[in-house]
């Protein structure tokens, strides 16, 4: 086996104060087939993140920040299947966000096709609507939907905040993998939940 030293990049301690009328929390695939036990592709640390993302959303919700969740959507013949087995399939109970999160009636949700969750659906312009300019991204999997959604918003312009203890991955080397790749190909600001403040 070949060692792979991880290379440099910082997870910020200072307090960041974002504000709230120009800021979203995107909540990345926190659904039943991801979160929940019983889920087709369920990834343990998931379960674990809900605290954190319970809390930062809390948070989100009494500032008013703008809510924006995130569901891989799936029809049956999907040739993403061809990678991940059948997963997320639209309408049913593995698709839909799990009850810890639940979306309020004003909360936007998004169907994503593919990782990236920019990638035809109307989020950009949603955002661009709300006059947003910086995004919280949370949830799962670090370095699949939530790295491709933080890279595109990066190259769209938006300035990415990740809150390491709201993001999820199957194994340390793809955690560490996008903590490099979000601190160092996108410019993003690693950080954690309790440091993240509206006002």
């Amino acid at each position: 086996m070949v060692a792979v030293e991880v290379p440099e990049y910082k997870i910020s301690e200072e307090k960041i104060v974002l504000n709230p009328k120009t800021t979203a929390l995107i909540i990345v695939d926190m659904q039943n087939d991801f979160a929940h036990p019983d889920g087709k592709l369920f990834v343990p640390e998931a379960r674990e993140i809900i605290p954190a993302i319970r809390k930062l959303l809390e948070r989100a919700r009494k500032a008013g920040v703008l809510v924006i969740y995130t569901q891989d959507w799936h029809r049956k013949e999907d040739i993403e299947f061809g990678i991940w087995g059948e997963h997320a399939v639209g309408g049913t109970w593995g698709a839909e966000i799990v009850e810890e999160l639940k979306p309020e009636e004003n909360e936007i949700t998004i169907h994503k096709l593919r990782y990236d969750a920019f990638f035809g659906t109307p989020l950009d312009h949603l955002l661009r609507i709300y006059k947003v300019d910086t995004l919280v991204i949370t949830g799962t999997v670090a370095n699949i939907c939530v790295l491709h959604t933080a890279g595109t918003a990066a190259l769209l312009g938006y300035k990415i905040v990740v809150p390491v203890d709201c993001i999820s991955a199957l194994t340390d080397f793809d955690r560490y993998a996008a903590y490099r790749q979000i601190h160092f190909l996108y410019k993003g600001v690693l950080t954690e939940s309790e440091n993240i403040e509206f006002g």
